[in-house]
């Protein structure tokens, strides 16, 4: 959410930011909100002077009294009464108007970083840089569930009977690397200097909104029935939550913070949930990194954080690059983002494994999460997160970039100690 005043004062650099994300549909909201906001400043007004007014009045009630005037003091005191009548409809009409105001401004979307290239969706996204050599064997490289099956690491099968598509059972070895790989990421971002979380895995509805767009939450967020709850999408949302309606001080910034959660999602509208694959699903397990900082600090902890997740690919032995999301690919909090992505030497292409934002004081405006600074100022903080790892996606990665002929698994030296091996075994009958 952008501060009220960029409309009041540059309506129209608000209205090219809109362009540049290709939303022209939102264009008269600019206009519309820059109206409400007219009538609810002279309707606050207005409210102040009757409140003022009444008090001034009222103090009139007592003299009056004391010296005997009891009309007088009554034909006061109705005064007062439709003064408070008076005040009870502004403060009913300001109530209405900041509603409505909130609410659009909630759909307007942020500001973009000037860095940020103009494109209408993820085809327009920009390569920015490779690591690593992107590298195909010289024998056939399986679909991820087979490499797994045989390792007698998979059961979809049964998922699909509890719970339906988009669900899984890991087992095994595939299981044990699983946990292995968050516990290797955790301890990464522990040597980094970030602060281990493990946060409510539930949300209030005022942390969702604050969090991401209503697009976004009708797109992901499974609602608890009966309760103002929701399960989390991501661990971002509890991590930035938890500084809602906070002031921190500025000696307390940077704040590094790193998440372990399970994260669920609906996948509305999405390219469509696999029978048999664990791409794109319902459940699954994520380490995250979130930063609370001054804003002058925001690009330079946006770019240390994509680069801690691909010095943690790569130690991996997994190949990737960096993918600079163009405007209209943003989500509408976002100010600038930056997809990591790992080669699949089956499909001979990069995939999506992470994501890092920087949503510069869009969270913080819509939480309340203040600075004071040593002169005793007030400002709103950033906010940035990035994904660490998220298997199972992430699994297939490393699955992929990892396989021997005989279809075992090598164990880079970095996760060893995990795993304690160099190497899973394809199960035997």
């Amino acid at each position: 959410m952008i501060d009220i005043k960029w409309i009041r004062t540059n309506p129209e650099l608000v209205k090219e930011n809109i362009k540049k994300k290709f939303q022209d549909e939102k264009l008269a909201l600019v206009d519309e909100v820059v109206e409400l906001d007219k009538k609810y400043r002279e309707t606050k007004t207005a409210c102040d002077g009757l409140r003022s007014q009444r008090k001034s009045i009222s103090k009139k009630i007592g003299g009056l009294m004391a010296q005997g005037k009891k009309d007088e003091a009554e034909a006061v005191k109705a005064e007062v009464a439709d003064l408070g009548k008076q005040l009870e409809e502004n403060e009913a009409l300001e109530s209405e108007l900041e509603g409505k105001i909130r609410e659009i401004m909630l759909v307007i979307p942020n500001f973009i970083d000037e860095s940020v290239p103009i494109g209408k969706n993820d085809d327009e996204n920009v390569e920015v840089e490779r690591f690593g050599e992107p590298f195909v064997p010289d024998f056939p490289v399986p679909y991820h569930v087979d490499i797994m099956e045989k390792l007698g690491g998979i059961d979809i099968d049964s998922a699909r009977k509890t719970s339906g598509n988009g669900f899984y059972y890991l087992c095994g070895d595939v299981a044990r690397l699983h946990s292995s790989i968050l516990a290797y990421a955790r301890d990464f971002m522990i040597n980094k200097g970030f602060k281990y979380y493990i946060p409510p895995f539930m949300i209030r509805s005022n942390v969702v909104t604050g969090v991401m767009s209503f697009a976004e939450m009708e797109g992901m967020m499974y609602k608890i029935e009966g309760e103002d709850l929701y399960l989390i999408g991501t661990s971002e949302h509890s991590m930035i939550g938890k500084f809602i309606d906070t002031i921190v001080p500025e000696q307390k910034l940077p704040q590094c913070l790193t998440s372990y959660s399970p994260c669920f999602r609906k996948e509305v509208g999405a390219h469509g949930i696999e029978e048999r694959g664990v791409y794109r699903i319902h459940q699954f397990e994520k380490q995250e990194m979130i930063v609370v900082c001054k804003p002058e600090e925001s690009m330079h902890w946006f770019k240390k954080m994509y680069e801690y997740t691909v010095e943690f690919f790569r130690t991996l032995d997994i190949p990737v690059r960096t993918l600079e999301c163009c405007s209209g690919d943003l989500a509408d909090l976002k100010v600038k983002s930056l997809d990591v992505e790992a080669w699949s030497p089956r499909q001979k292409k990069y995939f999506e494994v992470g994501s890092c934002s920087n949503l510069g004081d869009a969270q913080a405006r819509r939480l309340g999460i203040r600075v004071k600074a040593e002169d005793g100022s007030k400002y709103f903080a950033h906010t940035l997160n990035n994904t660490v790892v998220a298997p199972p996606r992430m699994l297939i990665a490393f699955l992929e970039n990892n396989l021997n002929e005989d279809g075992s698994i090598r164990i880079p030296e970095a996760l060893q100690r995990y795993m304690f091996t160099d190497k899973i075994e394809v199960e035997k009958n």
